[in-house]
């Protein structure tokens, strides 16, 4: 019973990390110095799915589930948990390489808008000053 729920624990940690990945650069505008720790999350992630590796969440899951006599699954988190709801054929190494642009790309969108309301910031501030 504590493998099972150790094994839960990871999966939600997991999704966590995944959510975190996404859309952590929305948690950038609240607090600044979380892009200390969500930048590094969105480069692992991303080196994950280019690379076609598998997070080190994965295997330790599936020990704590085959400890406590559950089985483990054959392929990644991704493919297991969060594949299955948003496309059910499984996951191939172009849904991998899919998923990491759409990380990319959500990322930049964010970043983006941080800087340009950065910048926008500074430009308001010097034409007042200059007032």
């Amino acid at each position: 019973m504590v493998y099972q729920t150790l094994a839960n624990v990871v999966v939600v940690i997991h999704l966590s990390f995944v959510i975190f990945v996404v859309l952590g650069a929305v948690l950038t505008l609240w607090r600044r110095w979380i892009i200390w720790l969500h930048f590094p999350a969105f480069l692992w992630a991303v080196w994950i799915e280019f690379s076609g590796g598998i997070c080190p969440l994965t295997p330790l899951e599936n020990w704590l589930r085959i400890k406590g006599g559950q089985g483990g699954y054959e392929s990644d988190f991704v493919a297991t948990y969060l594949l299955p709801v948003l496309y059910p054929a499984g996951l191939t190494r172009n849904v991998q390489l899919l998923l990491a642009i759409t990380v990319i790309v959500i990322n930049v969108a964010i970043y983006g808008s941080i800087v340009y309301k950065r910048s926008r910031k500074k430009r308001i501030y010097n034409m007042r000053s200059k007032i």
